[in-house]
């Protein structure tokens, strides 16, 4: 065997090494480094957070701070095609919570039907997105939710010229305590909640 083929067979053993210390050192994302249908196939549904009453899922348009949630609970993101939108997403509990709050929270809008491709994306085909899912300790302050525990970011989306409409699932995870590496079942406290979102687009 040449030099040239050692180099070959040396680059793709230390490939494969790190792709699966990869895959034990983080735990896998929903059908992103494993098939998984939601957070909960990893990690517990066994917090103190599982009342709806004081839980705050929702989804402002960025600009007017206005809900995007429409009477039949679900999130309807209308963009124009070709344009952005940017709206922000805000999880956590209420101000009126006796319950000690979450210490982060984590979410990820997900397209069930890209759960089993092997793109790295599972946001719906032909949008654009820059921040499908997060993880994020909380302390941020939302002006429509004065005084409540909770994380809030801003995510950017873009209908291309391949975009149709679209149904999401935004996946939420309130949690406390540490995962323990590679059993992501124990250490942790945390409450599972999933809300529909709709993507519409506008077209000329």
């Amino acid at each position: 065997m040449g030099r040239s083929s050692w180099v070959a067979v040396w680059v793709l053993a230390t490939t494969s090494i790190l792709v699966t210390l990869t895959a034990q050192a983080y735990p896998p994302g929903v059908g992103i480094l494993a098939k998984n249908r939601s957070c909960v196939s990893c990690h517990p549904n066994n917090g103190p957070w599982a009342d709806e009453a004081h839980t705050i899922i929702d989804i402002l348009d960025a600009t007017t701070k206005q809900s995007l949630e429409g009477a039949d609970g679900v999130f309807v993101i209308e963009v124009s095609r070709g344009q952005t939108r940017t709206v922000q997403t805000v999880i956590g509990r209420s101000r009126e919570d006796t319950v000690k709050p979450p210490q982060r929270n984590a979410w990820l809008y997900v397209d069930t039907t890209q759960l089993a491709t092997s793109s790295l994306s599972k946001f719906a085909p032909g949008w654009e997105v820059n921040l499908p899912m997060s993880c994020r300790v909380v302390g941020d302050e939302v002006s429509a939710f004065e005084g409540a525990h909770l994380t809030s970011l801003p995510m950017t989306i873009r209908p291309a010229d391949a975009a149709r409409d679209a149904e999401l699932e935004l996946q939420a995870l309130l949690t406390a305590g540490e995962s323990v590496k590679n059993k992501a079942a124990e250490g942790l406290i945390s409450n599972y909640f999933v809300r529909k979102v709709r993507l519409k687009v506008i077209d000329p």
